[in-house]
């Protein structure tokens, strides 16, 4: 009895998604725009992530040694820095590079280049250059430098500067415009979320109040809740595969279409290349919201207004 119950009520679903056309076409157009808001979330997360990493990754602290710094004392400072949890990576650019790398950026500077050969030696010094996994980590990463730590074996002052005061504004300003990013996508994604969800809400209502006189009929011979509102449950499910399978027919050219741009604009990420390679994910996604919204706008929609 059960399983001929169910049959029935999927029959029924069936039924009344294929004689409902102009109904049923208007709901999953209505769903297929709420779908297409949440997949371009999901892009818009992906693309505006990678552009932080990338800006996180442009951000370091430079460390200048002493010019009478040994090599031995600079590589033991940066193996103590590779240690601190706070630490990504340090790059260690030798006295005789930085020289190099000075006269390169400086190549159409003639009397920069005049002065430099004057000067007997190598006015400078070895660089470490310092990445942190997090720009809010480079102020301890500062402290560490300028407590005894970064001290030679002999207890000698090898680090002449560290240019953590002249980038602390901008990074300051970067680890804000991070957490902000952050929590403004989070917030966007819900409020399109709710008024999608309140927009599809109303068009199923809509349906389910033009079959209001066959809902009646059922209750007055006899048939339980869950028998009456099961037929639009399974019409909501429709609704949200088909508009799921569409939004994602839909991403395809579009994201194509955009691939280059995005690329070139947000720090390398291809959305084609992202829809492709994330495409079990995102097809779950989309798919599974529409399934899950289109139920239960359903369900709430028969119990709350129509008074089952």
């Amino acid at each position: 009895m059960l399983w001929l119950n169910i049959k029935r009520v999927v029959r029924g679903g069936f039924t009344s998604f294929i004689r409902n056309g102009l109904i049923s076409l208007s709901s999953i157009l209505v769903m297929t725009v709420t779908l297409f808001v949440i997949g371009s979330v999901i892009f818009l997360l992906a693309m505006l992530n990678a552009s932080l990493n990338d800006l996180k990754g442009r951000v370091d602290i430079n460390v200048y040694m002493m010019t009478d710094a040994s090599e031995p004392d600079i590589l033991a400072l940066q193996s103590a820095l590779e240690g601190l949890p706070e630490v990504k990576s340090v790059q260690y650019i030798s006295a005789d590079q930085e020289l190099a790398n000075f006269k390169e950026r400086h190549a159409n500077d003639q009397p920069t280049l005049d002065a430099l050969n004057e000067i007997s030696g190598n006015p400078l010094g070895a660089v470490l250059n310092v990445t942190a996994k997090d720009p809010s980590q480079y102020e301890a990463i500062a402290q560490f430098l300028q407590s005894g730590s970064a001290l030679s074996k002999d207890q000698q002052v090898i680090v002449s500067k560290v240019n953590y005061q002249d980038n602390e504004t901008a990074i300051s300003v970067l680890s804000k415009i991070i957490t902000s990013a952050k929590r403004l996508g989070f917030a966007l994604a819900a409020v399109l979320v709710v008024i999608s969800v309140l927009i599809i809400f109303n068009t199923i209502r809509l349906a389910i109040y033009n079959s209001r006189e066959e809902i009646a009929v059922m209750r007055l011979v006899g048939a339980s809740s869950k028998y009456v509102r099961g037929p639009f449950v399974i019409v909501g499910v429709l609704y949200g595969v088909v508009a799921g399978l569409l939004t994602t027919a839909i991403f395809y050219p579009l994201t194509y279409w955009l691939g280059t741009a995005t690329a070139n604009f947000f720090s390398g990420i291809n959305v084609f290349n992202y829809y492709t390679q994330n495409f079990g994910q995102i097809f779950t996604v989309i798919v599974g919201s529409g399934v899950i919204l289109g139920a239960a706008a359903s369900y709430w929609s028969v119990r709350r207004y129509l008074k089952i």
